[in-house]
């Protein structure tokens, strides 16, 4: 009875599955790489200070990245 209600062959299912598997491989392997990156850019864990310390360290170096393309006048 569940064969009569089936639409696709078995070729198109392992068609379908192949494809399936593939594009759920190249998606995964992006999300990883895009973690990694992120955690690379911005550790989502704190270290020993906290992310209040982790926050000035950022906008420390975002101000001196800033001041070494555009100097400031004080």
């Amino acid at each position: 009875m569940a064969d009569e209600m089936r639409n696709v062959s078995d070729e198109e299912a392992k068609e379908f599955h192949a494809m399936f598997s593939q594009a759920f491989t190249v998606y995964v392997g992006v999300a990883v790489v895009a973690h990694i990156l992120a955690w690379a850019w911005r550790p989502w864990i704190p270290g020993d200070e906290g992310f209040g310390a982790a926050l000035i360290e950022g906008a420390n170096a975002v101000t001196a990245a800033v001041q070494s393309i555009a100097p400031i006048a004080a």
